[in-house]
């Protein structure tokens, strides 16, 4: 080799040296590779594809397994287990003008969602028009018309807010959906929204999809409900032509004193319904909390019906039964 050739040759070596993090021997480039560390980059935890190659990665470096790919062009070095965390690794992907939204955004506001659409894994991303839709793999695009107000943050996340999530799912899920939806907005404690703001989000925008849908379910969406079952359980009953309970109603003493909630109550037949879920059995201080209330319903002459979700199965027709036959006595 000639003395030009071999100083060819290592300066070739110093370049791959510096692009990959090989060590130098004396005797040339050593057969044991050192991959460059993602952290001395300065990439951070997620980043493009795009961009690690602007900064020196090859592209077999990103192809390796110590990176996950959760959707085309981008990578993380931590494992996508959570909705944040699939969120998180597909933002360095997104402009300015986009916004998660649709059922992701009902997941990162930890609002419940039908089976019909729980399963979507992918992630709903909406751009601000005129910009186009995202396309990558793993999400579903839109291109939508929303503004400032329409957008919050959420664990570091441009997303829409909760009330105009529940608009946008108007598209994607049915009326008892949305009702069930609209009443986790309004809910007795911590509620993200008002009536009067859902009411609002539907006048603003009457030509998006799914508005017929969203004004009936409007009519029907009750303010200081607790859970989800809850409502499914009040719409049960109007489905079978009971009167409409009143919801999370204030039991008073003779003196007028509030001693308890009931979840759904018929005041004039003295009809208390009750929905226990998972969490009424499993936790103790829950559980000690409810036989005390209970026992305060009773001692006043209150029939209280207790439901759980195997009530629900079928329609919920043993519910709607023993609801019926309480309102009877």
């Amino acid at each position: 080799m000639t003395r030009r050739a071999a100083r060819v040759t290592a300066d070739a070596a110093c370049c791959v040296s510096h692009i990959f993090g090989l060590w130098i021997t004396g005797a040339g480039i050593s057969a044991t590779w050192q991959p460059i560390a993602m952290q001395q980059l300065e990439l951070g935890t997620n980043f493009t594809t795009r961009h690690a190659q602007q900064e020196g990665v090859s592209r077999s470096r990103l192809r390796r397994t110590d990176l996950a790919s959760p959707h085309h062009g981008v990578r993380t070095t931590q494992a996508v287990d959570s909705i944040v965390a699939q969120c998180r690794a597909f933002l360095p992907a997104m402009s300015p003008a986009m916004v998660f939204s649709h059922t992701t955004a009902a997941r990162l506001h930890g609002l419940p969602l039908p089976t019909s659409v729980r399963d979507d894994v992918r992630l709903h991303v909406s751009s601000r028009a005129p910009e186009r839709a995202p396309r990558h793999r793993g999400v579903r695009g839109h291109q939508m018309r929303f503004g400032d107000t329409e957008v919050m943050v959420v664990d570091g996340l441009p997303v829409v807010t909760p009330v105009e999530s529940w608009c946008q799912l108007a598209s994607m899920v049915d009326e008892t959906a949305l009702v069930v939806y609209g009443d986790a907005l309004v809910r007795r404690k911590s509620p993200p929204a008002t009536m009067s703001a859902l009411a609002a989000a539907i006048e603003s925008s009457p030509n998006r999809p799914g508005v017929p849908r969203l004004r009936r379910a409007l009519l029907q969406v009750r303010a200081r409900t607790d859970s989800p079952m809850e409502t499914i359980l009040r719409l049960a009953i109007l489905r079978a032509g009971l009167p409409e309970p009143r919801v999370n109603y204030k039991i008073a003493n003779r003196t007028g004193d509030v001693v308890a909630h009931g979840d759904l109550v018929f005041p004039a037949a003295r009809v208390v319904v009750e929905y226990d879920g998972d969490q009424h059995r499993t936790d103790a201080r829950q559980y000690y909390l409810d036989v005390d209330r209970l026992w305060r319903i009773h001692s006043l002459d209150w029939n209280v019906v207790r439901i759980n979700r195997t009530h629900l199965a079928g329609g919920a027709a043993e519910a709607v039964r023993r609801i019926r036959l309480a309102l009877t006595l």
